[in-house]
């Protein structure tokens, strides 16, 4: 132990406090480099006592992570078995610091893909294994969520009729509805409704929205077809479902006297920050949000939860201090951080629990459990328990863009003031804190520098979920964000304690005027030139080797983490700038087809009515178009029996739109895309009805194209069941001709 600046102790090896370490003790020693005995110091520091800790999450969820890179589902013996001998390994090791702390890691990582596991097998289900257009169903309606447009909700089935030629099976679905006309949490409806199979990636790479709502047991998503029946339940509805409908039920009737108080985009978005329930946000504000980088405000997370438990925390805390008996005789800070803790958990239930609530309210507790038991608060490790927490309830979270950006964000923040901003978290004993308390700009800079810290930690997953860069994401956080925390928040938290009493109503208006103001401050941001900043899709290889990047830069102590973090940084930025992009997409069942021609950008052509899959192409490509555009298909040039287009390299892909168009297209074209079925002995590359059952790019290379899907040919997993798994069972009834006397 070395004692450190301004007398703070520092748990530092003794090869970095000034004694040789054991690398320079061997006989070899004398033979190395300087620099190799340096870094070797380095080393030993990283792996001192206590550092384990802080990579156990890493590896628990990088074991989460392969899980979910599996081609078909494991058998819950082999995971366990492995976690089990490292177990024993840790044990064995538990005397040899190095192989102890190897050990550990590798069975946090078996841990990880073992409570995946787990978690699959609880959240087991039936899926829709294809569409069905004249459903019947009834049950109880768990949630309800109203959108712009539509409104939608989630039932739980009580009955299911999938109607003739299929034998499906499920226990939940999600039904979009005409708007206000959804019945509210807790009815018994019976209706019916068109049903698809939950949404496969839309391309290679893509999000895989089928594996989000596996994990929520919705087995189907669809659209309701007439009217929608309240009707008497028979029996008592489940305990989840009464729970919910109680939930969203106080959800409903905040978010009415808000919205009573407040019309419009103020009213939607204060209701997001109390309720969680942000989809009534118009299209051009949502937009305006996240290309200003304010979109953080919209969902309940750190931020959001810290301020709830200060806010009660200094208050309580100030008003139990107007006694001195009470202040001097009782421990006042701990009840305080008590009531904080209850209010931090209120406001969880209330937002609806989200991964990113979640998260926050974890990391809120761990800090306020701290102050009840009289230890550090605000730490590394307090993140790692936090992390480690949300992995094991939801494992599944690791793949959620909230979940890593999230945490992406507070690592960042924590390294930071931990390490890299002592002036920012000491009290004004260093020249530079001191004259900045001088100016009264501590806050400003520390706002200025969180901004920039958290801004750049999240840039990289930003960019390969959303296809998204805020250049201009600081500037709106510094003229936001000190409004959210003083006005908008506070004034929100104290109007929901006034409601019982109906004096509310100005403090709604005061909230309302802050949103005004974010409002305001993100279209005016939005509207400068180069706001929008798009990047082009890149593969996993980059995310990861960012992700480590960040991670190593933020754990390490010495110079060891520029010297790991640096070069990663640049191979994953080269990757990502040099991810080659498809030159053909091809939706699931030949719903649309986009050629990239000479010009180097897509020309897409629509053949059904959905247009979500477009979006998501234009998006992963840094185009800037919308699927409504008119000359999106200008590369496509057509007939009254098909389209054709022609690649940057001079062939063509001919879209058959009619049965005539195949005998030409097949002769003169690269690639014939149809949704009809083709004739045998085409002799180009064929996608027709049955060929494409999953969304495809090609890639022109040397021996023609290279071909991805979006979802594999031999993958099997719970919520991407495999092209057999799908297939009904046949008809096991022998027939009559064909039975003995003795069957």
């Amino acid at each position: 132990m070395g004692e450190g600046r301004r007398g703070r102790a520092i748990a530092w090896p003794d090869g970095v406090a000034g004694r040789p370490s054991r690398l320079r003790e061997w006989s070899y020693a004398a033979r190395l480099p300087r620099w190799a005995l340096r870094v070797g110091d380095w080393a030993e520091a990283e792996t001192g006592p206590g550092r384990a800790i802080l990579w156990t999450p890493i590896a628990f969820g990088l074991g989460i992570a392969i899980y979910f890179t599996a081609s078909h589902e494991p058998v819950v013996w082999a995971p366990a078995s492995a976690f089990a001998l490292a177990a024993l390994f840790v044990w064995l090791l538990r005397a040899r610091p190095v192989g102890f702390t190897l050990a550990i890691l590798v069975a946090a990582l078996l841990a990880g893909f073992l409570t995946a596991t787990l978690r699959t097998l609880r959240a087991e289900h039936p899926v829709l294994a294809r569409p069905l257009f004249g459903a019947s169903l009834s049950g109880w309606i768990e949630t309800r969520e109203e959108r712009e447009r539509t409104d939608r909700i989630i039932i739980a089935l009580a009955s299911f009729e999938p109607g003739r030629g299929s034998d499906a099976k499920l226990e939940r679905v999600r039904i979009s509805v005409r708007k206000g006309t959804a019945p509210p949490p807790g009815s018994f409806v019976s209706l019916k409704a068109r049903l698809s199979p939950p949404l496969a990636p839309l391309r290679p790479g893509g999000y895989d929205f089928a594996r989000d709502l596996y994990f929520q047991k919705i087995g189907a998503t669809g659209f309701a077809l007439g009217k929608i029946e309240r009707l008497e339940a028979k029996d008592a509805a489940p305990f989840r479902v009464r729970f919910l409908s109680g939930v969203a039920g106080l959800r409903a009737v905040i978010d009415t006297r808000i919205r009573s108080a407040l019309p419009g985009d103020a009213g939607a978005i204060a209701s997001a920050l109390i309720t969680g329930s942000r989809d009534a946000i118009s299209a051009p504000v949502n937009d305006a949000m996240y290309v200003s980088s304010l979109a953080h405000v919209l969902s309940i997370s750190g931020y959001h939860m810290a301020v709830v438990a200060g806010v009660v925390f200094f208050v309580v805390r100030a008003l139990l201090a107007l006694s001195a008996t009470i202040a001097l005789g009782f421990p006042i800070k701990k009840w305080a951080a008590g009531l904080a803790l209850i209010a931090a958990t209120g406001y969880l239930v209330l937002s609806g629990a989200e991964i990113a609530t979640q998260r926050a309210y974890l990391m809120t507790a761990v800090v306020l459990l701290g102050i009840m038991v009289d230890r550090a608060a605000l730490t590394l490790r307090t993140l790692a328990i936090a992390a480690l927490a949300v992995l094991v309830i939801a494992p599944e979270a690791v793949v959620h863009p909230s979940f890593q950006m999230s945490f992406a964000a507070t690592l960042a923040l924590i390294a930071s003031y931990e390490r890299g901003m002592p002036w920012a978290t000491a009290a004004a004993d260093t020249s530079i804190g001191a004259r900045i308390a001088l100016w009264g700009g501590r806050e400003i800079a520390s706002l200025f520098l969180a901004s920039v810290v958290a801004g750049a930690a999240t840039t990289l997953f930003a960019a390969y979920h959303f296809n998204r860069l805020a250049p201009y994401g600081t500037f709106a956080n510094l003229l936001a964000m000190p409004v959210v925390s003083v006005i908008v928040m506070p004034a929100g938290l104290l109007a929901l304690i006034a409601a019982p009493f109906g004096l509310d109503d100005w403090l709604w208006r005061l909230m309302g005027q802050g949103i005004e103001w974010m409002m305001y401050v993100a279209q005016w941001v939005a509207s400068w030139p180069g706001a929008v900043g798009r990047i082009a899709a890149f593969g996993v290889t980059p995310l990861l080797m960012g992700t480590a990047a960040l991670v190593i830069v933020c754990l390490l102590r010495t110079p060891l983490r520029f010297v790991v973090s640096l070069p990663l940084a640049v191979i994953a930025l080269t990757l990502a700038i040099r991810t080659p992009q498809p030159d053909v997409l091809i939706a699931a069942n030949s719903e649309a087809v986009a050629v990239r021609g000479p010009d180097g950008q897509f020309s897409v052509m629509r053949l059904g009515s959905d247009t979500f899959a477009i979006k998501q192409w234009l998006a992963a490509d840094g185009d800037a178009r919308t699927p409504g555009e008119k000359d999106l298909s200008a590369g496509f040039d057509c007939d009254a029996v098909g389209c054709v287009a022609v690649l940057s390299d001079g062939r063509l892909v001919a879209v058959a739109l009619h049965a005539e168009a195949f005998a030409d297209d097949c002769k003169r074209a690269a690639i014939v895309v149809s949704r009809r079925t083709a004739p045998s002995g085409c002799a180009a590359k064929l996608y027709d009805r049955g060929r494409a059952d999953s969304a495809l790019a090609l890639t022109i290379n040397r021996d023609g194209f290279a071909e991805t899907r979006a979802r594999a040919a031999d993958s099997d997993r719970p919520w991407a069941p495999s092209a057999v798994t799908k297939l009904q069972a046949p008809d096991a009834t022998p027939a009559e001709p064909d039975l003995r006397e003795d069957d």
